[in-house]
């Protein structure tokens, strides 16, 4: 248990962690710029913009690679974790929200007439578009090579 303590001590995770709450209030930011009003959903939904999955594993890749070397297998099996995440984040996650969308309307299409099912709404915004993952992941690159390596 007193190892778990020293969790707390592992700069590379808390250097990624801080990313990703980083995209997370920017993306707040840029949800109250872009419909002028407050959405504190925004501070814990998926998808929007920047992609906090991306700052996320992209802080942590940078973070291994330079913390252990580029040539190192901790940075390799860390690059392939951030590419599986982003290319989730973009395509998988993305392809589930067109199909909500399209489940949406067929469920507006229905209610249409009288009919006596529940009328839940699937939420659509699950994934981020490729410009989304791109822009996450610069903003992990940069706050990890901002963050200060030398302790």
């Amino acid at each position: 248990m007193q190892d778990f303590g020293n969790i707390l001590n592992n700069q590379v995770l808390l250097v990624a962690i801080a990313a990703c709450l980083i995209a997370q209030v920017l993306k707040f930011a840029v949800e109250l710029g872009k419909n002028g009003k407050v959405s504190v959903r925004s501070l814990v939904e998926t998808g929007g913009m920047p992609s906090a999955h991306s700052a996320f594993v992209t802080a942590l890749a940078t973070g291994v690679g330079q913390m252990s070397g580029w040539e190192s297998p901790e940075f390799a099996i860390a690059v392939v974790f951030a590419v599986i995440v982003m290319y989730d984040a973009a395509g998988v996650r993305q392809a589930a929200g067109k199909q909500a969308r399209v489940l949406n309307q067929i469920i507006d299409e229905f209610f249409e007439g009288n009919h006596q099912l529940t009328e839940d709404r699937l939420k659509e915004l699950l994934g981020h578009t490729p410009f989304q993952v791109i822009v996450g992941s610069i903003l992990g690159v940069a706050i990890s090579w901002f963050a200060d390596w030398s302790y």
